[in-house]
């Protein structure tokens, strides 16, 4: 008996995958979701499509609200086996993980989009959005949660990071790898996370969170800013495991009477770590003081998981909770 075709839904936000040159050869989002589609040779034959154009904007221009509204269209989308989210690359590593923690359905939802305009030589938007189908395809997608698809590779949303700003391999997991790839039109699923994001529902206002990265000599004059200008919550993407200058311990010690802090390491693999270190500034003093440890988010995803915690109604102790969650040892 021959197998079904899926039903695909495609939401297109917008990107680079969508851009073509103006006069002055600059490219802007130009190409709608169908327009797209009708370009990528055997789409089709994949699976039956649902195309529809949301936005049409660079992904630095994508907030959280509209992320939650996509969320809500996925989970009662009951018609279609797998969804893929087309959009610009320089927010993806944050759009997935928050759309990750948003949708409720254990669904195919792949991530993709392009490092080169549509019109550039070795334009890799068609390929993407190919493997990205291919991938929502595959039912057993769906143990993966939402998953980012570029260059033929298949990253968790938990994981995934850009970490070059211009090649096409620019998506890398520093933290666990790829979960795996596709080749000769099928998805290869390697192995599936070993942890699982809460499912949040932020029906709330999302709040103001700055991200603070620490230098050396930072004497913490935005930190200190922090609540004149408005901030609700804050994450300091700290040195090393977890550290920061010891003039900076008593003002991030305030702040955590105010607000939720998060620590976030400023390197792009690794954890905070918890009980190393014991100077003052260290990532153990900081957490006898209250400061809520981040483990291996880095700062982007630790301020989406923040913004989403808290416009879900959760106060400092259950947030707590959440961060430690996706940070368990095996023992």
């Amino acid at each position: 008996m021959k197998r079904k075709r899926p039903r695909i839904s495609i939401f297109f936000l917008g990107g680079t995958i969508a851009m073509v040159p103006e006069l002055d050869d600059t490219i802007v989002p130009t190409l709608t979701g169908p327009e797209l589609v009708q370009g990528v040779s055997g789409l089709n034959q994949i699976a039956d499509l649902d195309v529809h154009t949301i936005l049409m904007v660079s992904s630095p221009m994508i907030e959280l609200r509209h992320l939650r509204d996509l969320a809500q269209r996925i989970d009662a989308n009951r018609d279609s086996d797998g969804f893929v989210v087309v959009q610009g690359t320089d927010t993806i590593e944050e759009t997935a993980f928050a759309l990750s923690l948003m949708v409720r359905r254990d669904v195919p939802v792949i991530m993709t989009g392009a490092m080169r305009g549509s019109l550039e030589p070795g334009a890799d938007g068609p390929a993407n959005l190919r493997a990205a189908v291919t991938v929502a395809s595959t039912p057993e997608a769906a143990k993966l949660g939402v998953t980012v698809v570029l260059n033929d590779e298949i990253h968790s949303a938990l994981f995934v990071q850009k970490t070059h700003s211009a090649l096409a391999s620019a998506f890398s997991s520093p933290n666990a790898g790829r979960f795996g790839f596709v080749a000769e039109g099928k998805a290869h699923l390697l192995c599936a996370p070993a942890l699982r994001v809460p499912r949040l529902d932020p029906a709330g206002e999302f709040p103001a969170v700055c991200l603070a990265k620490i230098g050396l000599g930072d004497d913490g004059r935005l930190l200190r800013a922090l609540p004149d200008l408005g901030y609700q919550g804050a994450v300091i993407e700290a040195m090393g495991v977890g550290h920061v200058p010891q003039p900076l311990v008593d003002l991030i010690a305030d702040m955590i009477t105010h607000m939720p802090v998060v620590l976030a390491c400023r390197d792009t693999s690794g954890p905070v770590l918890r009980k190393t270190y014991g100077f003052a500034g260290s990532e153990s003093d900081l957490r006898q003081r209250g400061i809520i440890n981040g483990g291996f988010l880095g700062g982007l995803k630790s301020r989406v998981l923040l913004q989403l915690l808290m416009a879900s109604g959760c106060r400092s102790k259950k947030i707590n909770t959440v961060f430690n969650s996706l940070m368990k040892p095996l023992t």
